[in-house]
């Protein structure tokens, strides 16, 4: 994985709509290991997903879209996106996780 000054960013998304109690985590999981991406995802108290993410810009902006479509049994409302500082902590992952929180 490309540390930051290599081009590496950090990005927080969330995700509204029908996306709990329907794969979404998972499916999520899936994409941003196929894409090389580190990070996690949960599921927020108020029914939102929330993904914290980092790698090249090119391949967020790939999975961008793909949270937009979500899994099948999803119905996606809005992503939002915020970049994460360059200070963030989580710029230590190694993989792309489910977080239990």
């Amino acid at each position: 994985m490309p540390g930051p000054e290599e081009g590496m960013e950090m990005r927080r998304y969330r995700v509204r709509g029908r996306v709990q109690g329907v794969g979404y985590r998972w499916w999520t999981q899936r994409v941003a290991r196929k894409l090389g991406l580190v990070g996690r995802v949960r599921n927020v108290p108020d029914g939102s997903v929330e993904i914290r993410v980092g790698g090249a810009p090119g391949l967020l902006d790939a999975l961008e879209v793909q949270l937009a479509r979500g899994p099948a049994a999803a119905g996606v409302s809005t992503v939002e996106r915020e970049p994460l500082g360059e200070g963030h902590k989580e710029r230590a992952w190694t993989t792309f996780d489910i977080s239990r929180e």
